[in-house]
């Protein structure tokens, strides 16, 4: 299939509700039950040969280690133990509720006992509804929900590739359930002190100063599927600093600027890939001139810091 293939919002809005919030549900568990990682790093989902994985979690007070995968091309939920049991159901066919009911029922089926704090969406605009009162969204279409991980998976490669150029402390790239991107984010030492008054998600996410990359599959604020990029604190300046290729633009974004790249103008181009690569190194150079960072001494060509092989 071709890189970056169509990937409307309009299309496939209604899939797109729905699959947020069964990430969400399985996000949670994911969250109650690993251990916590500095800047959340625990709780984001990995791309996988079908879909999505929670990877294996289960500390000590569980009685078993489990993984819940979404798998997008049979798709499926599945949810399997390290001794080798397992749970499946359809994801298509089903509200918000019966997903949450059903993922809780094949965790209680497999001797699984594990909770959601607060079984309610985050930061979406029905955060107040229980999953489990949740039967508006129902919509499930194989074809879009197949073609969302065949993107997320070419985007992975390329934020991949981009990650192997830095050799200071980075992220893994890895899929939010709670904004529905992926992202890969390039860590200096500096601490950053967030107030105590800022929420607790954002003091852990934003404890040492970042710049970020991404892409997500558009929203409310903003319709179109983008690559973005963004430098947190952000330097006085940086909304003014040169983008490649020309179509990019910084747009104002929660009091910052974000560096955008709509996916359109990506997928369109010549090489696409080269595009998206060099639309991220331009945001890191920005941000990274702006902020101080030793950005000569910190890069990686190829993923490579052995001299002997310079």
């Amino acid at each position: 299939m071709d890189l970056f293939p169509p990937m409307p919002l309009a299309a496939w809005q209604d899939t797109k509700t729905t699959l947020h919030r069964f990430a969400q549900v399985v996000g949670k568990i994911r969250l109650a039950a690993s251990p916590r990682r500095n800047h959340w790093w625990n709780v984001p989902f990995h791309l996988t040969g079908r879909g999505i994985t929670s990877r294996p979690m289960g500390p000590a007070d569980l009685d078993t280690i489990f993984t819940i995968d979404f798998d997008f091309v049979d798709h499926q939920l599945l949810v399997t133990t390290v001794e080798g049991t397992a749970v499946s159901f359809p994801l298509y066919g089903r509200s918000v509720a019966a997903f949450y009911r059903d993922t809780m029922n094949a965790l209680r089926s497999l001797g699984i006992r594990v909770g959601i704090d607060r079984p309610v969406p985050f930061d979406l605009p029905d955060v107040d509804r229980p999953f489990s009162d949740d039967t508006e969204h129902a919509t499930y279409d194989p074809v879009w929900a197949n073609r969302y991980w065949q993107v997320l998976s070419q985007v992975n490669v390329v934020l991949e590739e981009f990650a192997a150029r830095y050799s200071g402390k980075v992220s893994p790239v890895h899929h939010f359930w709670h904004t529905f991107d992926i992202a890969h984010t390039r860590f200096s030492e500096r601490q950053v002190v967030q107030p105590r008054e800022v929420d607790p998600v954002t003091r852990e996410a934003y404890s040492r100063e970042v710049i970020s990359f991404g892409f997500w599959f558009g929203d409310d604020a903003f319709a179109d599927p983008a690559f973005y990029s963004y430098t947190a604190p952000e330097p006085a300046g940086l909304a003014d600093q040169p983008l490649e290729p020309g179509a990019a633009q910084w747009v104002p974004r929660n009091a910052s600027h974000l560096a955008v790249l709509r996916y359109d103008d990506a997928r369109t181009a010549t090489d696409p890939r080269a595009t998206v690569l060099a639309f991220y190194e331009s945001a890191y150079q920005a941000g990274a001139r702006l902020a101080g960072w030793d950005a000569a001494g910190l890069t990686c060509p190829g993923g490579v810091t052995d001299p002997h092989l310079e």
